[in-house]
């Protein structure tokens, strides 16, 4: 019953989405022999052209979503040495990137985590060709973290519109580039703030009945969607769930291993595994609300599905997690070729199905957090935030 009704929701998922994603270029017929990695990574370069294109988008920007998929664009490029790949992360990052190191689009005084995120392929970028604006655009995003507004605990908040909050979505954004920038260019001691901003969340945002952290938290109380007691949101999302693994594996990767705090994240994040694979359902894929897979209009949502499987392969490649944990990750992409991937027969293009548009807490109009709202954003196919996951995904399970 439950792969018929995600089935359903496949379909109703490619019918509303955008025409840019049915009706990609015939005349570019790929390889259906290659690796995952690969298809999906040809599959968006056909939907999208030039990479500022991404997520559908009618202007460039500079987004926290290009950052995502071309930090996966990076590492099939460092896999495959294939130039093409190269060539797209470039010519976005130099629509953007000036040479005294300024950012088109970027607005600091913001204070928005999510534009941090993109930095993390400045490193790439300045590794591969020493170009010194590169490494002055990774200074300017590390010097917002100097003056981003932070709890009364010295978590970030997640952007400066929205006060006193912290989301799990924002442990990504910022933790891996802040990580990096202090290994590559700071003082090791300064990884206690990086580590401080988990121990935050493990702190004020797990629920005690799933052993999970909610989707946000609000030290001041004062939004709508917060308990009046402990300041959460109502629910679990997968994505916000998604995030925040990410996050932790990804800092993981880049914090020395004789570090005194490291052991003490591993130990979160196993945690954190061995709470979330509860929730993984037969057909390996996790539910939009993550904890609520039988209640009626739930559906088995594609990046979060990714986002986990992603992290859980990664954390087992890296020793980090047991070798035994890799079955949880191999059915979690079983779920997505099962449940979530179409083709296109007439040139082989991909998709991913299921995934929600976007979904956050509080604003303009009110998100409340309820099982209604993170029902009610829209689904779509291709959505950046889960194609950049799926293709990571796919790397880690290709080793």
């Amino acid at each position: 019953m439950r792969k018929f009704f995600s089935s359903v929701l496949l379909i109703a998922a490619a019918c509303t989405a955008p025409a840019s994603v049915m009706a990609a270029d015939s005349s570019s017929y790929l390889d259906n022999t290659q690796p995952w990695s690969v298809r999906m990574a040809e599959s968006e370069m056909v939907r999208f052209p030039e990479a500022w294109m991404i997520d559908w988008d009618e202007a460039p920007q500079w987004d926290y979503v290009h950052g995502l998929n071309l930090l996966a664009f990076s590492k099939l490029y460092e896999k495959t040495g294939d130039q093409k790949y190269f060539t797209y992360i470039k010519n976005y990052y130099d629509r953007f990137v000036n040479e005294d190191g300024t950012i088109n689009t970027y607005v600091r005084s913001k204070f928005n985590i999510d534009m941090i995120n993109p930095g993390k392929v400045l490193f790439f970028l300045y590794d591969e060709t020493g170009d010194e604006k590169y490494k002055l655009a990774a200074d300017t995003l590390r010097d917002q973290l100097n003056d981003h507004p932070r709890t009364s605990e010295g978590g970030f908040w997640h952007k400066k519109r929205y006060p006193s909050q912290m989301w799990l979505d924002g442990l990504y954004m910022g933790a891996p580039f802040y990580a990096e920038y202090i290994m590559r260019y700071g003082n090791p001691e300064e990884l206690n703030d990086v580590y401080k901003q988990f121990e935050l969340i493990e702190k004020h945002l797990y629920s005690d009945k799933t052993g999970l952290p909610r989707h946000g938290w609000d030290e001041s109380r004062d939004q709508k969607w917060s308990d009046k007691g402990t300041g959460l949101s109502a629910n679990h999302w997968s994505r916000a769930l998604g995030w925040y693994a990410m996050a932790i594996v990804d800092v993981l990767e880049v914090v020395p291993s004789q570090d005194k705090k490291r052991e003490w994240l591993v130990s979160r994040l196993q945690n954190f595994v061995d709470q979330a694979v509860k929730y993984q359902d037969e057909t390996g894929a996790w539910y939009q609300v993550t904890d609520l897979g039988d209640k009626k209009g739930n559906y088995l949502e594609g990046s979060g599905t990714a986002m986990l499987t992603y992290a859980i392969a990664k954390a087992v490649n890296m020793n980090v997690l047991p070798e035994s944990y890799m079955a949880y990750a191999k059915k979690g992409f079983a779920g997505m070729e099962d449940q979530m991937i179409s083709v296109d027969p007439a040139n082989n293009v991909i998709s991913l199905n299921n995934i929600c548009a976007v979904a956050g807490l509080g604003g303009n109009p009110y998100r409340d957090g309820s099982f209604d709202y993170y029902l009610s954003e829209p689904v779509r196919a291709n959505d950046a935030k889960g194609v950049g996951p799926f293709i990571l995904a796919a790397l880690e399970l290709e080793k």
